[in-house]
Formats: structure tokens, sequence, C-alpha cells
């Protein structure tokens, strides 16, 4: 039910005073969570309640934990999910509740997003708020376009006009004085009024070989841009297919787009990268894919917990003197190792002059950073080959530790095991769970889109996203894996799939950009 100007006028004791919360405008950027705000991104982790709209990109919601509350009041022109006041209602209610409220808003809550009518109620009822600006699409959108807003050799000012019309009538634009102050304008969602928008520049006087262009979703995967003139630019939107959300910008700086274009000369641009590691393992891969131009959602399908130290592992780690070996298997194996060793007050020397392995270049790397030195790792980073290594050096009467997963694969200890004489522990330390990512958050249907694909670094981690997206069709899936027994797990699920050279993470990222990459530029 829909309140008047106050929330609800009895719930204003002093107690209820006392408890309230405190609501964030926010905004979101264009889509690209690399223009998003560090405060931004700070209250995503701290909100109680996170209130969304639909042009907040993917990538940004997946940030949301999974245990914060969230509603999608869905807005668009002309499709709004949740009316204006009923939003209104929701923050108010929400704060005098006690909740620390986020309103996350795409683009800056300011500029035509509605954000002053949102903070009416709230003053009104004396409820804390703040103000965070966002990265407007209408500079950004352009600049990812190649089309800068203000040129000294060309203009020096902008508008910025909404082209959004009330239901059943024209939106209020003075095009007269538009086409007066010769300045670059750039009308926010104003797609569905581009015809009218075109008529009154016209008739204003506008050239119609005056500059034009239209910009489809920009800053995100599907971006798309139309450069014409005033006079063309209406069949050439139709003959692109255009949607929005769009754009409109008119000027002459729009004829810089092809000069000045750079974030389509990216190797992956154009494509969606959906990248499955943990959270606190995805950013090295992350961080490559978007410096290649690809937009990328972080989807974590699974966690690592490490397991309560019991006897066996107690037993173990006051031993390991005994052991001529020790092979870790991932990086997370590795500090889980070292975390139980200083939580039983172990010291490291205790290991004497054991041999270390390593079975990738990052479990390497995480090693080498505490301190300890790698003896061998395989050229080829697999369980198999790892295995086939230390059989081929030990002698007989050696102890081979290995520290790891729960559930990890046979393959090392299979192969170990062929070599007679030998003897080896295989303690897990650590499980591997398929994590509970909200699926209300993200829509998922866009893994079935052409320029979509799935990155995959262990066959849980494809289990995990199966669990996921248990209602969408699997099929459809392009998955780019690590490691053969990755690949076999993604090929259960009838994926489509495309495997690196090696099992690191500079070998999947190379595969992706040689198999779909646009080729545009050198890549290392």
């Amino acid at each position: 039910m829909l309140m008047d100007k106050n929330c609800d006028e009895n719930n204003m004791d002093n107690e209820i005073m006392k408890s309230k919360g405190k609501v964030w405008l926010v905004g979101a950027g264009p889509s690209d969570v690399n223009l998003l705000t560090v405060r931004a991104r700070e209250l995503i982790d701290r909100a109680d309640l996170i209130v969304y709209d639909s042009l907040v990109g993917d990538a940004v919601l997946s940030l949301i934990p999974y245990n914060t509350e969230t509603i999608d009041v869905g807005k668009r022109a002309g499709n709004h999910k949740v009316v204006q006041e009923e939003i209104n209602r929701i923050l108010c209610e929400s704060a005098l509740e006690g909740k620390n409220v986020l309103r996350l808003k795409g683009g800056d809550p300011f500029l035509f997003g509605r954000g002053g009518e949102e903070l009416e109620l709230l003053a009104e009822n004396k409820i804390e708020f703040e103000i965070v600006p966002g990265v407007t699409s209408a500079v950004a959108v352009p600049a990812y376009n190649g089309i800068p807003v203000t040129h000294r050799d060309y203009v020096s000012s902008v508008h910025i006009i909404t082209g959004h019309r009330r239901a059943g009538k024209d939106a209020d634009i003075p095009f007269s004085e538009l086409v007066k102050t010769n300045s670059t304008l750039v009308f926010l969602m104003g797609l569905s009024s581009l015809p009218f928008i075109i008529k009154g520049l016209i008739d204003a006087g506008m050239k119609t070989d005056m500059p034009a262009a239209v910009l489809q979703q920009g800053t995100t995967s599907s971006q798309k841009r139309v450069v014409a003139t005033v006079g063309t630019i209406e069949d050439k939107v139709i003959e692109a297919g255009i949607h929005t959300p769009a754009i409109i910008v008119v000027g002459e700086v729009c004829g810089l787009s092809e000069k000045f274009s750079w974030y389509e000369k990216k190797a992956l641009f154009g494509k969606k990268m959906i990248v499955t590691r943990p959270k606190d393992r995805a950013s090295s891969l992350t961080v490559k894919l978007r410096e290649l131009g690809a937009e990328v959602v972080e989807i974590p399908s699974i966690e690592t917990k490490p397991l309560e130290i019991n006897d066996t592992i107690q037993s173990v780690y006051r031993n390991l003197k005994e052991y001529q070996f020790i092979l870790f298997t991932s990086p997370f194996g590795v500090k889980t190792f070292l975390q139980q060793l200083r939580e039983l007050r172990i010291d490291i020397r205790s290991m004497g002059n054991v041999k270390i392995g390593a079975i990738g270049s990052a479990t390497k790397k995480v090693l080498e950073s505490a301190g300890l030195l790698v003896d061998y790792m395989p050229k080829i980073y697999s369980g198999s080959e790892f295995g086939k290594n230390i059989a081929a050096i030990c002698n007989d009467g050696d102890q081979i530790l290995i520290p790891r997963a729960e559930e990890g694969s046979r393959e090392i200890v299979d192969e170990l095991l062929k070599r007679k004489n030998i003897s080896v522990t295989d303690l897990p330390i650590y499980k591997t769970v398929s994590n509970n990512y909200n699926k209300k958050i993200i829509n998922f249907d866009f893994i079935s889109d052409e320029n979509c694909y799935v990155l995959f670094t262990s066959a849980s981690s494809v289990k995990g996203f199966a669990d996921i997206v248990k209602p969408n069709n699997l099929k459809d899936v392009k998955a780019f894996c690590i490691g053969v027994q990755t690949k076999a797990a993604a090929d259960n699920y009838n994926m489509k799939t495309y495997v690196s050279k090696e099992a690191s993470i500079d070998s999947l990222v190379s595969c992706v950009v040689q198999t779909v990459g646009n080729k545009l530029e050198n890549v290392n």
C-alpha cells in the first residue's frame, strides 16, 4: 500500500527514532564495474539491504554478498517493476526498521535518476542519508566510443537532455534554444523518441549534415554504435538493429569516433566472460580478461574451506621431518597448510630437509612468498604428470605427503603408487563446496548468448556452476577449461569445451584470446 507524505507518522516515536538506519543513494556508473567508485564498492559490502535498478551492470550486481537482502525495482523506460512512490516507501520503512539501505542506481543518481524524489521522503522523516555520485553514461558511453563530449577545436559546452516521454506525451525539449548553443547534445533515454528528436532539431534550424551517433549499451560486451548525420541517423539505426538502452549524441565531435575509438580495438571486446573461481582467487584472471576488453562477471561457483584440525592432521604435522617430499596441488592448500601449522604452534623448521613440489606456477608463487623454495614442478601442470615425475626421482622407502582437498583427484596418488616401496599420505586439509550464489540477483539467460563464455579452473567449479544454473540448458554453455579433468567434467554436461595447453591462468587466457579473440591488437 502506498503512503502519503509521511512514511508512517505512528512509527515516529522516540524508540524508533533511536533505532533508525541510514540510506545511501549511490550511482553504480554506466555498467562497467571498473567505473564503480571505491566508495560504492565499499558500501555494497556493508549494506543490510540493496535496492537496485535494471541498468546496474551484471558485474556490479555480482559483487553483492550472498547474505545481503536485495530488492529489484527494475526501472526502465515504460516498464517499471515497482512504481517510484513504492520505491520511496521501501527506502523509508527499511531505514525506520534500523537497516542500512543502499539505493543502487545506474549512472549518477541525480542525473535524470529521480534521486531527489527519493530523498524527499527521507528528509521529511528525518532519516540520515548520504549521496555517492556515480560516473554518468552521458560522458562515459561517448568516451568508450571515442567521442569526447567537448573538444576545444569543435565545441566548448555540452547539454544533457532527457529524451524520456511520459505516457502519451512528447518530451518537453527546447529545441530552438539547444540548436542556438552550438554545443554537443546528449539525449539520455531517448531511443524511442529518436524521430521526434531529429524532427525537432531540423525544424529548429539544425543542418541535416550535422554528425550524430546512437550508442547502444556502452561500456558492456553489447556495446554498439551507429555514426551518421542528423538527416540519416534514423535509417542507420533501423538498419543496425540498435535497441535500448542507448543514448543519442549530436554534434561535430561525433565525427571523431573512428579516429579516437579504442575500446573495440581490444582483443576481447564484445565478449562476456563468466569467471567461476572462488572469490578470493578470481582477481588475477578477472584483471587479465578486463585488460583485454572483456566484460567480466564473477560468479564464484565454489568456495574452499579449511577442515577442522583433527587427530590425523595433528599427528602428521607433528611428524613432518619423517617425510622426504611434501607435494602441494593448489594455492589454497598451501595457505591452509601454513595456517594450520600456526594454529598448532608448529615451527616450519620442523620440516627439516623435506623436498617441496608444486603442481603449477600459482602454487609455487604462494610457497615462495612464504619463504619455501620449490624443488619440483612439472612442465605439464597435471596431476598424472606430477605423480609420474615424483615417482621417477624418489627412493625406496621415501614417504610422501600430499596435503590437499578432501575429494581431490586420484591421479597423483595412483601414479605414485605404481612405484613400489614408497609410502603416500593423502591428507585432506580443506574441502570444496558449491557456493550458495544468490540466483535471484543475476539473470543467467545470458549464458546462451553467442558471445558469452564460462571459464572453469577445476572440475569442482564445473559442478558448482551446474548447481547454480540448473534451470538453464547447460549444453548452450561455451566453456574454457584448465586441464583435461576440468574439460571432462564440462563435457559431462554437454558443454562446448576448449582446453588450455597448460594448467595456468596465463595459458587459459591465451587460449581464450586465440580461440575467440578479435585479433585487433598484439597480446602478450
